[in-house]
């Protein structure tokens, strides 16, 4: 059996993220295929040969700021290589189940302060940090190490397989808050570096091989997918119509909701610009925290319910939700607005097909490869476009009950097993499954 490790970087965040789901969803795969999944750690700690599960599970430990020197050291230092050392998962530790619980995974590996150090490094002196994996008679290193986000980071005397989600800072560079100049050195590294590189959208596959040169042979498109506990999903109607109008006074399928974070690329401004344009008077939803360059994005919400008009009390607003709350409300919606300006995939869309929501999305990057025929398609930077399809969306019953069927049908076509298949055949090609 081949075993593959991936990072933990997203993994390790006390909210989680959509690169977190991405992490877990592909441990969930590489079970399904018969691999050994592992993931590697870097929590604040600074001797590595002594962390432990604990301290994996600490979500909100801070890392130690120690003396300069010390910090100097160990940035200058990280360039010529750390150790990892291996951490068998126990049942003894409970895990934070806001942060998705402990991962589904055979074993864990930890460097005190990995990502930290390799980013500082990155940015000092523009050089990589090496992992070596300090393995033993007992305890084997991992046949592949999988980089699930953009890391200065690589795997010694292993294959090294690198996600690129998308590339946003380049295409959108005014939407991020990235230093461009870093990412890009990142970019190139890794196209030189990679023995290959996943994506999660065609999209993203032909920004890579335009914007960074890469052979297309090099490059597999693996999709993402959604895998929703069964407890939450189907909890009956009625259990979840209780819940909506007890918490929020909202009623089923009676309103509309926007959830992601607060940034430019989401196109939060227009929605409420396009949402208030529209006259309705169903309430919207947006369920997100703040973000990089979020102000413009709320000025005109905040203005409007700071005057305290009529339309600013339709829209309500939450920075953070559970995730159990949070699928109650996706489930309730009559429609998920999501017409962002370029996406690497777009989780909430096909999160919300699979829970029985339309869908107005948008023309940007990867969101036509996911909703297919099963959502209303705007341009994300026609705010009267915007507006009609909400409109539509809020008196058409007929259109809603087709998209959210045609939602479920596309669903399907990106569910665990699918996105399994597709990791089973990448790794099948590198000899690795």
């Amino acid at each position: 059996m081949s075993a593959i490790c991936i990072d933990g970087f997203n993994l390790a965040l006390p909210k989680g993220s959509g690169i977190a789901t991405y992490s877990r969803n592909l441990l969930t795969a590489f079970d399904e295929i018969g691999v050994s999944g592992q993931v590697l750690y870097g929590p604040p700690a600074k001797d590595s040969r002594k962390i432990t599960e604990v301290t994996l599970a600490d979500a909100n430990r801070q890392p130690a700021k120690g003396r300069k020197f010390d910090r100097f050291q160990r940035t200058a230092m990280s360039q010529f290589g750390r150790s990892a050392y291996p951490i068998v998962p126990s049942d003894d530790v409970i895990w934070s189940s806001r942060a998705g619980g402990r991962p589904q995974a055979e074993r864990f590996w930890a460097a005190g302060n990995l990502f930290h150090y390799a980013h500082r490094c990155f940015q000092a002196y523009g050089q990589v940090t090496p992992v070596s994996f300090a393995a033993n008679g007992h305890v084997a290193r991992p046949d592949a190490m999988q980089w699930t986000a953009t890391l200065p980071l690589y795997a010694k005397g292993v294959a090294n397989i690198y996600t690129i989600h998308d590339l946003i800072p380049l295409r959108l560079p005014h939407s991020t808050a990235e230093d461009k100049d870093k990412y890009l050195r990142m970019c190139q590294f890794i196209a030189k570096k990679a023995d290959h590189i996943s994506v999660v959208s065609e999209t993203t596959k032909n920004d890579i091989v335009k914007l960074l040169g890469v052979d297309p042979g090099r490059i597999t498109n693996t999709y993402q997918s959604v895998s929703i506990p069964e407890a939450i999903s189907s909890r009956s109607v009625s259990e979840v119509s209780m819940e909506l109008e007890g918490i929020f006074d909202l009623g089923w399928k009676d309103y509309f909701i926007y959830f992601g974070a607060i940034e430019p690329k989401k196109n939060v401004g227009r929605i409420v610009e396009a949402y208030l344009a529209s006259g309705i008077e169903r309430p919207l939803v947006i369920v997100g925290g703040r973000a990089w360059l979020e102000e413009g994005e709320i000025t005109l919400l905040d203005q409007v319910q700071r005057d305290g008009t009529r339309a600013g009390k339709r829209i309500r607003r939450y920075e953070y939700m559970p995730f159990s709350t949070l699928v109650s409300l996706i489930r309730g919606a009559r429609a998920t607005l999501f017409p962002s300006l370029y996406e690497g995939f777009g989780l909430p869309v096909l999160e919300s097909m699979l829970l029985g929501t339309a869908v107005l999305t948008s023309t940007g990057g990867s969101l036509p490869e996911v909703a297919g025929d099963a959502a209303v398609m705007v341009d994300p930077y026609d705010v009267p476009a915007i507006t009609r399809g909400i409109q539509a969306l809020a008196v058409d019953d007929d259109l809603v009950d087709e998209l959210v069927r045609r939602g479920r049908v596309r669903a399907a076509a990106f569910s665990p097993q699918a996105h399994a298949d597709r990791v089973r055949s990448m790794y099948a090609g590198l000899g690795l499954a």
